[in-house]
């Protein structure tokens, strides 16, 4: 039996998202076939932007779809 090839380029990015109502989400993005992280937000029709791994208050490891409008800045880790 052959093998199928995964048809998704898969990298990720630790960031750290503030939103319009104070709250601050850290997590990791997959840019995919993307150069940075800025590309998700200005380089994509999507207006979501897939969060995994989430720590925010006392959930940990969770998967949030966040609107990029709720979005004031991003931070990305190094």
């Amino acid at each position: 039996m052959e093998a199928t090839k995964d048809p998704y380029k898969r990298e990720y990015r630790d960031i750290t998202i503030r939103t319009t109502d104070g709250s601050t989400l850290k997590g990791k993005v997959n840019i995919g076939i993307k150069q940075r992280v800025s590309d998700l937000f200005t380089k994509t029709e999507n207006p979501f932007i897939v969060l995994f791994d989430v720590e925010y208050k006392d959930i940990t490891g969770k998967v949030l779809f966040v609107n990029k409008s709720n979005i004031v800045w991003v931070e990305p880790k190094d």
